[in-house]
């Protein structure tokens, strides 16, 4: 039974850029609180495709049509943000079975820093498997279709973006990261 208490999560992520697969897992935690912050991982000095403020921009329009999911950055451990504000939870999600060993790893590591908070974890859709960041990426720096993985807006600043990395003559290939 709840008493007056707002059960919030924390989505933390470097959403580089944000794809379907994201949006299903923040709708889909709403079934479990009542509050998702989306919180956009900007690490400092880190070289990204997008700016953390692009990223955030990003997030906010592909979330824009739920009053209960908010969009935020930060820049510290994730467990301490989420007690920052006022999260019991931390929401993750699992693609493929590579991502549990990391995924567990992270999960026990922050257990251990934060053990009032929880890891909450909900496996990707099966629709979404296949979506990561990194490949979103590589595909849309060699001009591929990306449409079926993330939302029109981000397809446009996608295409955009690698028509400024070629003009100033960068290597329109983006580099694969084993990060998303």
């Amino acid at each position: 039974m709840r008493h007056n208490h707002i059960y919030r999560a924390v989505l933390p992520g470097s959403f580089n850029p944000i794809h379907y697969g994201h949006i299903d897992i923040a709708h889909r935690a709403l079934r479990l609180f009542d509050e998702v912050i989306v919180a956009v991982y900007v690490h400092p000095g880190k070289p990204d495709l997008f700016s953390g403020e692009e990223r955030v921009a990003l997030v906010r329009e592909s979330l824009k049509d739920e009053p209960r999911i908010r969009v935020a950055s930060y820049n510290k451990l994730t467990v301490d943000y989420a007690r920052e504000v006022g999260a019991q939870a931390i929401v993750r999600g699992l693609r493929v079975f590579s991502d549990f060993e990391l995924e567990f790893r992270m999960a026990l590591a922050n257990r251990r820093l934060a053990p009032d908070i929880e890891i909450v974890t909900f496996i990707a859709a099966e629709e979404h498997l296949h979506i990561s960041s990194s490949t979103i990426r590589e595909i849309a720096s060699l001009g591929g279709d990306v449409s079926s993985m993330t939302p029109p807006h981000v397809v446009e600043a996608l295409q955009r973006r690698f028509a400024e990395l070629r003009a100033r003559g960068t290597n329109s290939s983006y580099m694969v990261s084993l990060e998303d």
